[in-house]
């Protein structure tokens, strides 16, 4: 199968895992930390460009900018099609999320309390005045209940 066809079969597997994660979110935020840890782990297995001895004294063993080219292994096209996959999940999972709510704007201006038009009012200060109250006038006495 010549190369083309198998980069399109793959991008279109997932194309198709980005659609059903459209419908589904949870499946698409799934998908997006698996894909996270899997190319995490394949950058790992990868070597690097100067891993033998001259790449620890500062040679490189070819006079390239980035070091020798090398044939295209499963790791490194496993790397690229994550690459490609984790970047359409962030903007559809960042589409998914400006779709379902009702104003777009920053994360900040959502999370922020809304501030009134009005001013606050300035506090008034606190001063003693001498209150005169009404002289205290004695209760009426209460009269015995008369006995029959």
């Amino acid at each position: 199968m010549p190369t083309k066809v198998k980069w399109i079969v793959a991008f279109t597997i997932g194309l198709g895992l980005l659609w059903i994660g459209w419908l589904v979110p949870v499946f698409l935020t799934t998908f997006h930390v698996l894909l996270c840890v899997v190319i995490v782990l394949f950058i790992l297995m990868q070597s690097g460009s100067a891993a033998d001895l001259a790449g620890a004294f500062g040679g490189a063993g070819s006079q390239t900018a980035f070091g020798p080219r090398s044939a295209a292994t499963f790791l490194t096209k496993a790397t690229v099609w994550c690459a490609a996959m984790f970047m359409a999940t962030s903007l559809v999972i960042s589409l998914r999320q400006t779709n379902t709510t009702v104003g777009v704007g920053s994360i900040l201006s959502k999370t922020s309390l809304p501030q009134s038009s009005q001013p606050a009012p300035m506090p008034q200060p606190k001063t003693t005045l001498p209150v005169h109250l009404p002289p205290a006038t004695p209760a009426p006495a209460k009269s015995a209940p008369a006995k029959h």
